[in-house]
């Protein structure tokens, strides 16, 4: 069968079935093209996404000024590795530091990677710069975060299913209860620590928002015992939460071009998914040059990383972001649906929670961790053409692109609350 071929959502899935290793358990949708919040079947049904990749799609998909980019680009140059320099690296590292406020960018292409990085980047420093005896570096980390799926990340989580028959793991990982700042005062009596490594906002835990103060009282914390504060903001990054960044906190302004400073701003600055706007694998680590510096030629790197395709797609990805204020209009949007939420609770047994900040929301089912009510909600959705994907069992998140507009997101709304309110719990 040529790639060419009209397949059906059937012969789709029965491909990969048949010839894909079986790491995913998605939703039985076959999509194939994508524009703004929506995306088609292979059949041609129109559905609003509110999972966008996992926040990779802030952009919407398909976004033009960025797909123009890309065109543009891959049709001069595309890769040379990093063993020469080429005419956009530099233009983008100086666009993102600025627009992030920080001294240095090292360009990497998954979430995945970056946290590595910014791993491996804390245990240098803990080294040169700290003066933590050799191999003694410890990391610090949270129950049930998601920072990706590799060996020594997966040795920072306590989720059986990505650690059953993975270990050995790595060493020097520490785990503690999230949203506990006393968990983290007391093990940050370990001079040996290097790095806190945080989610502001946990979002395949189903959303789960800190307490109001938490993630600037464990920033403060950090300072005052010289241990470096790392952001991971692949997921609540660039505009999603209402803010730039989820660790602008609650600062009066929802757009980037304000005079006011953030509660908190990293030592470490962890970004991925819609730094390119879903179009192609980027990622980001930034620091000042206090941290960055211990890098030097030979001791990291990619060689797709900072290639020419991805850092024109991730210039135009942030353009957008500032040009069309998708932060404020991320703000002003989730108000609305968490407010709406708020009433059909009071509507339904089904529903018992709402969180979340920006367009990064969840509803917590009224069942347990183990039933497939959730599951089957998302099948409703799914019927009614309203794509969202259950975590954690009876938890929904609620992620649709930045640019949505307010008509569209009350239309979602009452897709949502018909098909709450006409389920029926089997």
């Amino acid at each position: 069968m040529a790639v060419v071929d009209t397949l059906t959502s059937q012969d789709a899935i029965a491909l990969e079935n048949q010839y894909g290793a079986q790491n995913y358990h998605p939703l039985p949708v076959v999509l194939s093209k994508g524009e703004g919040v929506y995306v088609w079947d292979v059949e041609g049904k129109k559905y609003y996404d509110f999972l966008s990749a996992y926040s990779a799609v802030n952009q919407g998909h398909c976004h033009p000024k960025i797909i123009s980019a890309l065109k543009n680009q891959a049709e001069n140059l595309t890769l040379t590795s990093r063993a020469f320099y080429n005419d956009v690296l530099g233009r983008y590292e100086k666009y993102a530091t600025e627009f992030f406020g920080f001294d240095k960018l090292l360009p990497m292409n998954t979430g995945a990677e970056a946290v590595e990085t910014a791993m491996k980047l804390a245990r240098k420093w803990g080294y040169e710069k700290k003066g933590i005896p050799s191999n003694q570096a410890k990391i610090v980390v949270c129950q049930n975060n998601f920072h990706g799926r590799t060996i020594s990340i997966i040795s920072a989580s306590n989720d059986p299913i990505a650690t059953e028959n993975f270990g050995p793991f790595t060493p020097g990982i520490v785990s503690i209860r999230y949203n506990d700042i006393n968990a983290l005062s007391e093990v940050l009596k370990d001079n040996n620590v290097a790095a806190f490594l945080v989610e502001p906002i946990q979002g395949e835990a189903g959303v789960y928002v800190p307490d109001k103060n938490y993630i600037k009282e464990a920033f403060e914390l950090c300072r005052s015992k010289n241990v470096l504060f790392i952001a991971d903001e692949v997921q609540t990054g660039i505009a999603r939460t209402g803010r730039l960044l989820a660790t602008c906190g609650n600062c009066a302004c929802a757009d980037k071009n304000c005079s006011g400073t953030p509660e908190v701003k990293p030592d470490v600055l962890i970004l991925g998914k819609a730094i390119s706007g879903g179009v192609f694998p980027v990622s980001a680590v930034l620091a000042n040059n206090e941290v960055m510096d211990v890098i030097r030629p030979g001791n990291h790197g990619s060689t797709f990383g900072g290639n020419p395709l991805a850092c024109a797609v991730a210039l135009a990805a942030l353009e957008v972001v500032k040009e069309e204020r998708l932060a404020e209009n991320a703000d002003t949007l989730g108000k609305i649906f968490r407010a709406e939420m708020e009433k059909l609770i009071q509507e339904s047994d089904l529903v018992r929670l709402v969180r979340g900040k920006g367009l990064l929301n969840a509803i917590v089912i009224n069942d347990t961790e183990d039933s497939s009510t959730a599951w089957n909600i998302c099948m409703a959705l799914k019927g009614n053409g309203l794509l969202a994907k259950p975590t954690h069992g009876n938890i929904i998140r609620f992620a649709p692109p930045l640019i949505m507009t307010e008509e569209q997101l009350y239309e979602c709304i009452a897709i949502i609350r018909k098909t709450i309110l006409e389920f029926k719990v089997q």
